[in-house]
């Protein structure tokens, strides 16, 4: 990676637990990105490309291997993840949000104004897409699928909001931080 990466993302120290933690955080926000902007391993694999991280994340096989190292995944573990695998799949999906930015901010809106008057999310076609789509995704990947339809819910829509953060300048710097955050 090159210098001015490691600039904004500083290496710290990461235990066995925290990386765990990292692991099964990145991957729910991935899955995020990936419902909303209804996208798939192809695109993350063109954005590590953008990105000049194709060394890491060369190809579908190894992407797979990498996302499944995360602890509520279905078959997890066939994968150690790295510091240095964290921090380029922080820069995917801070690329990804960025690259979907409007998407990101529509759904936020559409978020906004329906919680100002009481409607549940699933009523803006952007947010029940969404809604359905990480559901689906979470079922079908994650090894504890039996999460309640209210807790999901909340995790897609605090998600979403993350995203938005992430979407931004600095974005990258925001994500790794709070993943450290997270893991402690």
């Amino acid at each position: 990676m090159s210098t001015a990466v490691d600039a904004s993302l500083p290496v710290t120290n990461l235990s066995a637990l925290q990386l765990i933690s990292i692991k099964a955080q990145l991957d729910l926000v991935l899955m995020a990105i990936e419902a909303l902007a209804d996208i798939g391993s192809d695109a993350v694999l063109v954005a590590a490309k953008d990105l000049k991280l194709s060394e890491m994340l060369s190809d579908r096989v190894g992407l797979w291997r990498l996302r499944q190292s995360s602890p509520l995944r279905k078959g997890q573990g066939r994968k150690k993840l790295d510091v240095e695998e964290a921090r380029a799949l922080v820069l995917v999906v801070c690329h990804l949000a960025r690259a979907h930015h409007d998407r990101v901010r529509e759904a936020i809106t559409r978020l906004e104004a329906l919680s100002t008057v009481g409607e549940p999310p699933h009523r803006a076609a952007v947010l029940g897409d969404y809604l359905d789509n990480f559901s689906n995704m979470y079922s079908d990947r994650m090894a504890t699928p039996g999460l309640k339809t209210e807790a999901l819910t909340q995790l897609a829509l605090r998600l979403l909001i993350d995203l938005l953060f992430y979407s931004a300048p600095g974005g990258e710097r925001q994500l790794w931080l709070a993943l450290i955050d997270r893991a402690r």
